[in-house]
C-alpha cells in the first residue's frame, strides 16, 4: 500500500520520542533528587494506569455510547460485510454493535484483534449506500488490525505521568537549587509536547485506517463519499446531539465538531452537486494543488483527526 511505510515510521517515531522523553525526565529527577526508587514508583504507577485503561476502556465506551449488540437477524448485510472484511484483514470477526445516537458515524474499540468491536450509530443507517458503508467498516477494521486501541491507551498515559510529575514537583523546594521546580517545569513541558504527540499519532492512525479500507477492497471514492455524507449529517445535527457524544468523538471516523467547517471544503469537490464524490471528481482532485488556510493548519495540530481536505486529497492519490 502506497505510503504505508511512511505512516509507520511517523507513528513509531512519535512513540519513541514520547517514551524517550518520559524516561529522561524520570531518570533526571531520580538522579537530581537522589531518590533511588523514584523512577520505579512512576514506572509502576504508569503500568498500573495503563492496565486499568486497557481493562476498563471497552466497557466505558459501551456505557458512554449506549452500545447494544447488533444481531445477524437484524442486519444480515452488515454481518456479511464484516465477515468479508475480517477475511481480507486476516483477523477474527469482531463483535458488531449499534449506538442509538442519531449523529451518523462509526467507531471501533476493544483490547486486541481477538476482542475487537465495530459499532455503527443509528444515524448512519439509510444515509450511506452499501459500498460507502463497507468502506467505513473497512476503516474501522483497519483500526482493529493495527491494534490502534492498545496503542492509544499506552501513549495517552505518558503525558498523564508527566503531568503528575509536574504537579508533584512544580512548587516543591529542594536542596539542589530549587531542583523540584526545575523538574516540574521540564515535566510540564513534556506533558504539553506529549499531548501534541498523542494528537499527531491519532491523526496518523486515521490516515493508516483509510489506507487499510482501500487495501481491504474499498474504492477511495466510496470512502471519500462516506466521509462527505458523515460530515453533512453531523453538520445538520443539533448542538445537544453533538454535545452528548463529545467525550467519544476521538473514536469516530471524523471529528463531528469540525463538521460545519469541513462541509464547506467538501462541497467544492462535489462538482455535480449530487451529494457524492465520484471516481471522476476524486481523480480531478488528485491532479490539483489544494490550499489549506494557515489557521486550519494550526487548528489541525490540536485535533484528533486530519484536516478533511488533506485527507480526501490523500484518498485521491491512492486512486492513482
Amino acid at each position: 500500500m502506497k505510503g504505508t511505510w511512511k505512516l509507520k515510521l511517523r507513528l513509531w517515531g512519535a512513540m519513541l520520542i514520547m517514551f524517550g522523553m518520559l524516561y529522561l525526565i524520570i531518570m533526571f529527577a531520580g538522579n537530581l533528587l537522589g531518590y533511588g526508587g523514584f523512577y520505579q514508583f512512576y514506572a509502576i504507577a504508569g503500568i498500573g494506569v495503563i492496565f486499568l485503561q486497557y481493562l476498563m476502556g471497552p466497557k466505558l465506551v459501551e456505557m458512554s455510547m449506549g452500545v447494544k449488540p447488533l444481531s445477524k437477524e437484524e442486519a444480515p448485510y452488515i454481518h456479511e460485510m464484516v465477515e468479508e472484511l475480517s477475511r481480507e484483514a486476516g483477523i477474527p470477526k469482531p463483535k458488531i454493535g449499534i449506538s442509538p445516537t442519531s449523529v451518523p458515524n462509526a467507531f471501533a474499540y476493544g483490547r486486541s484483534k481477538r476482542s475487537g468491536h465495530v459499532c455503527i450509530t443509528q444515524g448512519i443507517l439509510g444515509l450511506l449506500d452499501r459500498d460507502e458503508l463497507k468502506a467505513v467498516l473497512g476503516h474501522e477494521m483497519g483500526h482493529i488490525k493495527h491494534n490502534d486501541m492498545a496503542i492509544t491507551t499506552i501513549v495517552s498515559v505518558i503525558p498523564m505521568i508527566c503531568y503528575y510529575i509536574a504537579f508533584s514537583f512544580m512548587f516543591s523546594r529542594g536542596d539542589n537549587n530549587n531542583s523540584g521546580a526545575i523538574i516540574g517545569i521540564l515535566a510540564f513541558a513534556a506533558y504539553f509536547i506529549g499531548q501534541l504527540l498523542v494528537l499527531f499519532i491519532s491523526r496518523i492512525r486515521e490516515y493508516y485506517a483509510d489506507e487499510a479500507s482501500v487495501e481491504f477492497g474499498a474504492k477511495p471514492n466510496d470512502l471519500a463519499s462516506a466521509l462527505y455524507k458523515l460530515v453533512y449529517g453531523a453538520s445538520n445535527s443539533s448542538e445537544e446531539q453533538i454535545k452528548d457524544i463529545d467525550g467519544t468523538r476521538a473514536f469516530f471516523l471524523n471529528d463531528v465538531n469540525d463538521a460545519q467547517k469541513d462541509i464547506r471544503s467538501l462541497r467544492e469537490l462535489d462538482l455535480d452537486n449530487n451529494g457524492k464524490i465520484s471516481d471522476e471528481e476524486l481523480n480531478q482532485l488528485a491532479n490539483r494543488n489544494i490550499k489549506v488556510k494557515g489557521s486550519e493548519n494550526i487548528s489541525e495540530v490540536f485535533s484528533t483527526h486530519p484536516n478533511m481536505l488533506k485527507r480526501i486529497k490523500r484518498l485521491a492519490e491512492l486512486e492513482k
